[in-house]
């Protein structure tokens, strides 16, 4: 399948492009001005100096926390070139690393300022990682504004790469620590069409695990030749997005074994890693996936970014083959644990994504023996990666709605918007996540393909349609298409090996996860029993841009003062009060809980 892009793709209305427009008026700005206030945008100025007091240390990795915000300026550049500022904020940073980069092409502020004499001797320290963001950033800005300065940058960074690491094999390592550069470079093929980049990104990906490199294989997916792994392990993040590169090279080459160690990959998170909410990684120790089914709600890691790699991972895995389930999946974690990471205010961010918050045992003596997430948003972090991805993902949501092959345009995600390219345009109305009806106009095309969600039980069409891997597949006579996905509360049930939900449900509304907060239902949470078939009250909320629900259900009270007893518990009547999961903790620290006792 091609999927079609952020630039002939623009969201209309909806949801969404709420989320899109406070990205561009508030989220953005909040983000450089964190880094500005932090030295982020100042040690692209190579002014560090350790015997002047008030200098600023970079670290290793800010040269990546600010790319994804330059990336994310040129999304947000190629629909609104009017924002001058904002496009002069980037040109500045642009014209520092210009400045500085080396004659030979190396470009890394903490390896020049503070270790010059160590490049590519950590394979921890995240150069190559840099390195793929800062040409990710390239590729975006020289779409959106025709401006190649970066770009021109990094294809000397990228020859500088391609002859330490193939041609004189000179570095102390052969493959990164975190991945990135991999499907950076294949972006950078796409774009550029120097196939020396895609030809690097194959070096790295079908060396990785054919060499020992480190003491703990398994963090960084060292520990086996990429084509003989069957089973995600290690940091969720640079998990997923080796199998992103992956997914991208296996298309570019064709390369069969490429494809189906993707396809193993991802039914193994599928079917045992991720949450409900479509976070990822399970653990804070190495921030990393760990046994099938451990997924804990109150410890959950959850991180941001892995939400929004897996949606990297889930596109690249469309475009090699035309399944719905991989559309699936990029709605659950859009709407659920990448959103999470953003306050409704957009200034700030959760890096961590819990499904449950006991306030109570925070401040008890498990403190500092039992770690959990924070329970309200900064608005910037030591490790401050999630806040400039958010920056990125929301104006390219436009890579992710629609697809084509042959004859046939794949309406992957309802987002009301219009896509024009060259003989093909399609209009989507829709008000979506909030309501079930897509009106779909296409022209140019002779068939279209609407994802039937995994979560329907019920779809509509106004026309006769075959059903082809999760499509509902209707001959375009170019009238309108209008599809109805009966969009209403309904429970949804984990699997019985996931031991910490057995017992329980949750509330779904369409795509959307829904949680209980103590700010409108009081402490216990876990009082509440859902029945069987609840009776669920649904009301709009403007603030949220949402429903809210109310459910009936009973509370269990009067446990008196014996911690076990042979009584049991008095049951009453009492109504429960949920909001969608990505809104929590915007009103205060309070209790919350996604997964609810079953009555």
């Amino acid at each position: 399948m091609k999927t079609y892009s952020y630039k002939e793709v623009r969201l209309t209305s909806g949801y969404l492009l709420e989320k899109q427009e406070l990205n561009r008026k508030i989220t953005i700005d909040a983000v450089y001005d964190r880094f500005f206030e932090t030295g982020r945008i100042s040690a692209f100025d190579f002014s560090y100096d350790p015997t002047v007091e008030g200098s600023v240390k970079p670290h290793y990795f800010w040269d990546s926390d600010v790319a994804k915000w330059i990336e994310g300026a040129a999304y947000i550049l190629k629909h609104h070139p009017e924002m001058r500022e904002l496009e002069q904020k980037a040109d500045g940073i642009i014209s520092k690393i210009k400045e500085h980069q080396e004659d030979n092409g190396y470009f890394n502020i903490y390896f020049t300022v503070c270790e010059p004499e160590n490049r590519f001797s950590n394979r921890n320290a995240h150069e190559l990682y840099c390195a793929g963001h800062l040409m990710e950033a390239a590729v975006a800005y020289a779409e959106a504004t025709g401006k190649e300065t970066l770009l021109e940058c990094m294809e000397k960074y990228a020859e500088h790469i391609y002859k330490v690491f193939v041609v004189d094999r000179s570095a102390a390592f052969f493959t990164p620590g975190h991945e990135e550069i991999e499907l950076a470079l294949v972006r950078m093929y796409h774009y550029t069409g120097e196939r020396k980049y895609l030809d690097l990104a194959a070096h790295f990906i079908n060396t990785r695990g054919t060499v020992v490199e480190n003491d703990h294989p398994e963090y960084d997916q060292s520990h086996k030749p990429v084509r003989e792994q069957a089973e995600a392990v290690g940091h969720a993040v640079r998990a997923l997005y080796l199998y992103t590169g992956m997914a991208h090279l296996a298309k570019e080459t064709d390369d069969d074994e490429l494809k189906h160690a993707c396809r193993v990959l991802w039914n193994d998170i599928m079917s045992h890693k991720m949450y409900v909410t479509g976070g990822v990684g399970s653990t804070n120790i190495g921030e990393a996936f760990t046994t099938n089914y451990d997924l804990p709600s109150d410890t959950a890691y959850a991180e941001t970014c892995a939400a929004i790699a897996l949606m990297f991972f889930g596109n690249a895995m469309l475009a090699l083959e035309n399944d719905a389930k991989y559309a699936d999946v990029i709605e659950r974690a859009l709407y659920n644990g990448v959103l999470s990471g953003l306050s409704l205010d957009g200034t700030r961010f959760f890096y961590t994504n819990p499904l449950e918050i006991n306030l109570s045992e925070r401040w008890s003596s498990t403190w500092g023996k039992r770690v959990f997430p924070i329970s309200q948003r900064p608005g910037v972090f030591s490790c401050s990666c999630c806040p400039p991805n958010i920056n990125r993902l929301l104006p390219s949501l436009g890579n992710y709605i629609y697809g084509s092959e042959n004859d046939t345009l794949y309406i992957n995600q309802f987002i009301s918007s219009q896509l024009n390219d060259v003989g093909v345009c399609c209009t989507q109305k829709t008000d979506y996540p909030n309501d079930g009806t897509v009106k779909i106009s296409a022209r140019g095309i002779a068939r279209v393909a609407v994802r039937i969600p995994s979560w329907c039980e019920h779809l509509t069409l106004n026309k006769p349609y075959s059903i082809e891997r999760g499509y509902a597949v209707v001959e375009n006579d170019g009238g309108d298409i209008v599809a109805n996905f009966d969009i209403k509360p309904r429970l949804v049930y984990a699997d019985s090996r996931v031991m910490r939900n057995a017992g329980r449900v949750c509330v779904a509304r369409g795509p959307v996860v829904y949680c209980a907060e103590g700010m409108d239902n009081g402490a216990d949470l876990h009082s509440y029993s859902i029945p069987s078939n609840p009776e669920f009250h649904e009301a709009y909320d403007e603030n949220l841009g949402l429903y809210t629900l109310q459910v009936a259900c009973v509370r269990e009270t009067d446990f008196g003062d014996e911690l076990y007893s042979n009584r049991a518990p008095q049951k009453v009547r009492a109504s429960l009060k949920l909001i969608p999961y990505n809104c929590f903790a915007n009103r205060g620290e309070t209790d919350m809980i996604v997964w609810l006792r079953r009555e």
